[in-house]
């Protein structure tokens, strides 16, 4: 049996049990693809991600992240919580604030930031592309949004490398009392390659400027805590429509709270029209693990 470091945080958050937990393994070294899969099924977290020393130039170090089920290329979350885990460790450093994640999705710059002791990492998401746009009382979109009173925006399929459906509620109160249509959801996910809808509405009076909620429709049908590549596409998709909230392109995303969580997430848009996603991380385990 091989022991390895392995570590537990929460994401998106500023004490234990508020944000979306990720399971990191910092040194994946001769682990295979079955073995990873194996442990990742095993954690029974959303991700599980494994660290591996750097093969191309520029990056800080090499990362692959697996849900329960399957090999995923690029999410949010388990970016910034490993990036988080790497700085602990002390396996790599930040460069000119900058450390360089090397993935499938290629290599994508965490931007790492300290004030007053408080550390935020946010990492540049993928490009996402508008795919689609829908009304949201016609088509496909009907069956699927009924459960969701609509606001200002036209609901819109939008790609970063997962794909999602973005809708606009019409106040953060309707989409707290939301009570989803798992069937047509999963439905439209199988029907478009997408994950799912990420339902949003405007806030005001609040540490937040945004409320989330995204219901994943395959291959397993839930809530998610805290997405940050699923509030990247709403980011991508309001700069498009010239509606971003906050102020010069940075806004707050509360998420998780009808799950049991209380995640925020910090979004930026910078003048390329780049995304940035990400927010604070706490260790809550930190120990080894046995894995043949």
């Amino acid at each position: 049996m091989a022991t390895r470091p392995f570590v537990q945080v929460d994401v998106f958050a500023d004490r234990p049990g508020a944000g979306n937990p990720l399971a990191v393994l910092p040194d994946a070294s001769g682990l295979d693809e079955a073995a990873m899969q194996a442990i990742a099924r095993w954690t029974r977290l959303p991700e599980t991600t494994f660290v591996f020393p750097p093969t191309r130039e520029g990056a800080s170090y090499g990362i692959r992240m697996f849900s329960p089920k399957r090999e995923v290329p690029f999410a949010g979350h388990p970016s910034v919580g490993t990036a988080h885990v790497v700085l602990e460790a002390g396996l790599a450093q930040a460069r000119d604030g900058l450390l360089v994640q090397e993935g499938i999705a290629g290599l994508l710059p965490l931007r790492v930031d300290a004030d007053g002791g408080v550390r935020r990492i946010a990492i540049r998401t993928p490009r996402a592309r508008l795919v689609e746009t829908a009304d949201g009382r016609g088509s496909r979109m009907a069956e699927a949004l009924d459960w969701l009173p609509l606001g200002e925006l036209p609901p819109a399929l939008m790609d970063g490398g997962r794909r999602w459906w973005i809708a606009e509620a019409r106040d953060e109160a309707s989409l707290r009392n939301a009570m989803p249509d798992w069937d047509a959801i999963a439905g439209l996910a199988r029907g478009t390659d997408s994950m799912g809808v990420l339902a949003f509405a405007r806030c005001s009076g609040s540490d937040y400027q945004v409320a989330a909620r995204a219901f994943v429709g395959g291959p397993a049908v839930f809530e998610d805590a805290a997405s940050g590549a699923a509030n990247a596409t709403l980011a991508a998709w309001l700069s498009l429509r010239d509606a971003l909230p906050g102020r010069d392109g940075r806004y707050r995303v509360s998420q998780g709270r009808e799950v049991g969580y209380d995640a925020r997430l910090d979004m930026q848009v910078d003048a390329e029209g780049e995304v940035w996603s990400g927010g604070r991380v706490v260790s809550v385990v930190r120990g080894t693990i046995d894995w043949p």
